[in-house]
């Protein structure tokens, strides 16, 4: 039996995805421990870990409304969330792993506490992936701006005086992609296809390419019409009332069955009364309602993204981040959905209009969804994670 321990950020689009290989993990008779946030407690318990909390460390769950939406946008002010929660679980991870003597940490890319701790504690390691694996070739789908670029140099001396106060504890880094780059040398398990990933080729056999972990549905959704379009602008940035708005008015009436989820930052109530093709809710089970669409207006978040391709449905796009914008390009590269230059009714129903005139959109998502079905999922994953387990004893 091994010990393994998992940490992750408080994301449900981060956890949501290693969910499935720990109950693998688990029913193949090891122990996993689950660094999280009480928000994720109940879903991690019931995958069959032990949920250990880290919201008391955690610096980011202190930040002002204003400060968390920097949280992204600016490098330095990031890298010293990550620092400042890295040395916050410090004491208590370091002992953590003396009494656990873990087989193995596995930690999602963005939880650099738990990269760092192996590093430091020389705990094999295995990095969880649930975007694009990252290098020098990849990151060009990740296409920046020269003010982007600009404001990242500016940056580069706040981010060297965040890496030095690791280093002052013990971390073996030298620079911030020490902690963020995924590199050829580093066990890794994206949840992707090889076909999906851009430059898939350019990564090592450590890389395990095990797909999208989906879900099973916990709903059935009724399809009342010949097509049904889903719309989600995801979890978190989807206070977006206008765009909401604007879908409505490009599909009121229409022969189309429209599914809108729009999240607790928007009130249902504010809609007023709907279209009688239009149904508007707070949440849906997204998988039930993707096994039965024609079509996802989207955000582009990669979750999503993989959720939709798995059941062959073509997007329409329109990402709020450079990682969505990075996603959104490289379903527009395999031509499985159409990026919105502009969100008003008319390029909506445009949009929607080309995919379902055009059959190639369909087609090619019906082939990303068959290169997903051939990977290996959470087995997979498992797999890798025991190879990395058995071969440092």
């Amino acid at each position: 039996m091994s010990n393994i321990v998992f940490f992750c950020i408080p994301a449900h689009g981060h956890t949501n995805p290693t969910l499935g290989v720990v109950r693998e993990l688990v029913s193949r008779g090891h122990q996993v421990w689950y660094y999280s946030y009480h928000m994720m407690r109940e879903k991690i318990e019931s995958a069959g870990a032990v949920f250990v909390s880290c919201d008391e460390y955690d610096m980011e769950q202190k930040l002002s409304p204003k400060d968390a939406a920097r949280v992204g946008k600016d490098l330095a002010f990031s890298t010293k969330i990550l620092v400042d929660t890295t040395l916050a679980l410090d004491d208590k991870v370091c002992a953590d792993m003396e009494q656990l003597q873990p087989d193995c940490i596995v930690a999602d890319s963005m939880a650099v506490w738990g990269k760092a701790a192996a590093l430091k504690l020389g705990i094999p390691f295995v990095s969880s992936t649930t975007t694009f694996a990252f290098n020098e070739h990849s990151a060009k789908i990740m296409k920046q701006g020269v003010g982007e670029l600009f404001k990242m140099l500016l940056s580069m001396p706040r981010i060297t005086r965040q890496i030095k106060r690791l280093q002052n504890k013990g971390y073996p880094v030298k620079s911030i992609l020490d902690i963020l780059q995924n590199d050829n040398d580093t066990h890794t398990v994206v949840y992707t296809s090889p076909a999906f990933q851009p430059c898939s080729e350019t990564f090592s056999d450590k890389y395990a390419f095990v797909g999208p972990s989906i879900r099973l549905a916990v709903d059935k959704i009724e399809k009342t019409k010949g097509r049904l379009i889903y719309i989600s602008m995801g979890t978190v940035n989807n206070d977006m009332m206008p765009l909401y708005k604007n879908c409505i008015d490009a599909l009121a009436g229409t022969e189309y069955q429209v599914i809108m989820s729009v999240g607790d930052l928007v009130s249902v109530e504010a809609f007023g009364a709907l279209p009688e093709n239009i149904s508007i809710f707070s949440h849906v089970d997204q998988i039930a309602v993707l096994q039965q669409a024609d079509v996802f207006v989207s955000h582009c978040g990669m979750n999503s993204v993989n959720e939709s391709l798995y059941f062959g449905v073509p997007l329409v796009m329109l990402p709020q981040t450079t990682e969505q914008s990075g996603v959104a390009e490289r379903v527009s590269q395999l031509g499985a959905g159409i990026k919105l230059r502009k969100a008003d009714a008319p390029s909506i129903a445009n949009a929607i209009n080309i995919i379902f005139t055009e059959s190639s959109y369909a087609q090619n998502a019906a082939t990303v969804a068959e290169g997903f079905r051939k990977c290996s999922g959470a087995k997979g994953a498992a797999d890798k994670i025991l190879q990395v387990c058995d071969s440092e004893r």
